[in-house]
């Protein structure tokens, strides 16, 4: 499973360790992912999807994840968050 949150498109970054001495080593910084549900009012069920803690807050402060779909570029978004967004849109169409 790939190191990318589904909502932000946050993934690794690299970079180096560096000593007291200087000494320099790469290592890889890995995004905080999490294992989240949220609840769409559009859908009337949970979404579940692995997003970085960020993206959870920044969900909460958009007001829902209907909203922040709605809101959101297509091109940040993973291929289950689309999916959830065109849902959303038909719901929403449709009601």
């Amino acid at each position: 499973m790939a190191r990318r949150c589904e909502l932000t498109g946050k993934g690794v970054m690299t970079g180096n360790n560096v000593s007291h001495a200087n000494n320099r080593t790469r290592r890889r910084f890995l995004p905080n992912l999490q294992q989240a549900s949220m609840l769409s009012e559009s859908l009337g069920k949970t979404i579940s999807l692995r997003v970085s803690a960020s993206a959870i807050r920044t969900v909460e402060k958009t007001g829902g994840i209907d909203a922040y779909l709605l809101k959101a570029k297509d091109a940040d978004l993973g291929r289950n968050a689309l999916a959830f967004k065109k849902a959303i849109k038909a719901a929403q169409a449709s009601a």
